[in-house]
């Protein structure tokens, strides 16, 4: 049975989760605070942690970072419509998505599976080749097609795309993006990177102006939909 460890300060918040998971066939805990969820972290060993990142003491990006050290489980942040910044900086520390409050448990249940099943697609034999839908990377030979038709891609463009092809589904932020392609020491600023982005949308999206596969993420970066 799969292990959700829920992590929230509100009780009108937490209990009504925990029925709705535990209805859905999922093992539960809950912690109210950052330290008792690290503590459940490493006695229960969860398949997913849901983390409110509003916690009294030890903050939920903290939580975050100190879960990122130990392991790659997912999680999923529970965040205020008006905490971008905290969502950014979650996104950084490496948490899978995010959904804001109030939300509808059909979007959380969503997110949930959706978290759950590229865990369980994920294929280390297999990581030569990417595709979502039809998109087709081959990470070896260097080749990208769209619907069956190959092509040409310049080195930063591929990389990019990769990157983002590997996260499908996930929201990648700008920092996250130019940390890993342009390196951690690159001073510059996003345009490089919102440029690299319209030439690969141009490539791979049926009308550009209005992405639909390679999609903005206001205020926070990009995601390939899944």
């Amino acid at each position: 049975m799969t292990k959700i460890l829920i992590v929230d300060d509100e009780p009108a918040l937490s209990e009504p989760l925990e029925f709705l998971l535990q209805r859905e066939g999922y093992d539960t805990s809950v912690a109210a605070d950052g330290v008792t969820a690290l503590s459940k972290f490493d006695t229960d060993d969860p398949d997913l942690v849901l983390l409110d990142l509003m916690l009294p003491g030890l903050s939920g990006t903290e939580v975050c970072r100190q879960i990122r050290t130990r392991s790659n489980v997912p999680i999923i942040m529970l965040t205020a419509k008006d905490s971008e910044v905290d969502i950014v900086v979650g996104l950084e520390l490496g948490a899978d998505d995010y959904v804001t409050k109030p939300y509808s448990t059909r979007e959380l249940l969503a997110r949930l599976r959706a978290v759950l099943r590229r865990r369980t697609e994920d294929d280390p034999g297999d990581v030569g080749i990417l595709q979502v839908g039809g998109i087709r990377m081959d990470v070896e030979r260097h080749t990208v097609s769209v619907d069956g038709s190959e092509t040409p891609m310049p080195l930063k463009e591929f990389e990019l795309l990769e990157l983002l092809l590997r996260n499908a589904g996930r929201v990648l932020t700008r920092g996250q993006l130019i940390d890993r392609v342009w390196g951690s020491d690159y001073f510059g600023d996003t345009k490089t990177l919102d440029v690299h982005i319209k030439r690969i949308r141009s490539k791979i999206e049926r009308v550009p102006s209005t992405p639909e596969v390679l999609v903005t993420v206001r205020g926070l970066g990009y995601r390939i939909e899944a």
